[in-house]
């Protein structure tokens, strides 16, 4: 009878004492939020009860693909948290299947033009639209920034105080992978698929990957990613330095960033901040910044780049390569080495006495190259 009496809270006791036992996955919720800045569509930042921020790219139907209000979007965010200092630890992650799939192409060159034309309006030339776009992400305002638009979406997270953890899965391509290189820490999966996406436009990565890769991996294996453009999983990125550590599961992703998260924001931050300022001291030199926007410029609209755009866009007819330009001989060399130099002594460029050319230098052609 007193068996018969007591066996509910018998059995109820077992079973907690089995749940107890039972191993559990901790879960780092996040808390109650605050929007600190949002561009709909694009991007969203908000702040969380514990000084953890939080990224969020927010454009999930193209894979948070990069278009010029995007770049904004982002560059605005890291502005705004820049300022923030009751942040002391930022998550940056994408929304939906994949962190950023790189450059929307024809939505920053030809976006304004089909928006237009969809509203009713007059269609704008596209070729004016391209130049306009280009301009915007290449030129640097003031003109003795650091870096320009396409740069500052990278670049920028190293000017906010507080780490930044980037959470990459899905793809993490061209820009998407640049933007990933500029945070402090990067946590990824074994799924998600990198790519240095610019080779296959005929272009150079030039969205501040010259001053992360290098400090990250060999330069034989730089070469090899922005030569190829080949796409690599996350754990060859780790086997080459460039995430910090991989979790197995999409599903498990952001709770990894958010708790790497909570755990520094219980150092100082002032710390935590001097820290930050001391290591990228020491690794970066941003003055190679303005060496990727004149190489990309000397790229850009070239024969060879457009016929290389033409077949990764899928164009039934494509036209071959030239031979090789003019500008990478040895007297072109030196002239961009006097450049460069002028650009590390802060000399004005319009006193560079550049090489004469060589007397046995040829004139070279178009068609003299395709020959």
């Amino acid at each position: 009878g007193t068996y018969e009496r007591n066996a509910p809270a018998f059995k109820n006791t077992m079973l907690l004492l089995r749940l107890r036992a039972r191993p559990r996955t901790k879960v780092h919720r996040r808390l109650a939020t605050t929007t600190i800045f949002e561009v709909p569509g694009r991007v969203a930042v908000v702040s969380h009860a514990n000084h953890v921020a939080e990224v969020r790219l927010d454009r999930p139907s193209k894979l948070n693909a990069l278009d010029l209000p995007m770049f904004r979007a982002v560059r605005d965010a890291a502005l705004a948290l820049a300022k923030r200092r009751d942040v002391r630890a930022v998550v940056v992650r994408g929304a939906g299947r994949a962190f950023c799939a790189g450059l929307d192409v024809r939505g920053v060159f030809f976006g304004n033009t089909q928006e237009l034309g969809a509203a009713g309006g007059p269609m704008r030339n596209p070729l004016r639209a391209a130049r306009e776009a280009c301009a915007e992400l290449l030129d640097r305002d003031p003109p003795d920034a650091a870096a320009n638009l396409a740069q500052q979406v990278s670049y920028l997270w190293r000017k906010v105080p507080a780490p930044v953890i980037c959470a990459t899965h899905g793809v993490c391509f061209g820009g998407g992978f640049q933007i990933a290189l500029g945070a402090d820490v990067r946590i990824s999966t074994p799924s998600c698929k990198f790519s240095v996406m610019e080779a296959k436009w005929g272009l150079i990565p030039d969205m501040g990957l010259t001053t992360a890769l290098p400090n990250l991996v060999p330069r034989d294996a730089a070469m090899d990613l922005a030569f190829t453009g080949r796409a690599f999983d996350g754990r060859e990125a780790l086997r080459l330095g460039l995430v910090t550590r991989i979790v197995e599961g999409d599903d498990v992703l952001v709770d990894a960033a958010f708790a790497q998260a909570q755990e520094i924001a219980k150092s100082s931050p002032d710390a935590v901040a001097a820290a930050k300022r001391l290591v990228h001291a020491t690794y970066d030199d941003a003055r190679v910044l303005h060496l990727e926007t004149a190489l990309q410029r000397r790229l850009l609209g070239t024969w060879n780049q457009l016929s290389k755009s033409a077949k990764s866009l899928g164009a039934p007819l494509v036209p071959g390569f030239l031979s090789r330009g003019d500008h990478w001989s040895d007297e072109a060399d030196e002239r961009a080495e006097a450049r460069l130099q002028a650009l590390l002594d802060g000399r004005d460029l319009d006193d560079i006495v550049e090489p004469a050319p060589s007397e046995h230098q040829e004139e070279t052609t178009p068609a003299s190259r395709a020959a």
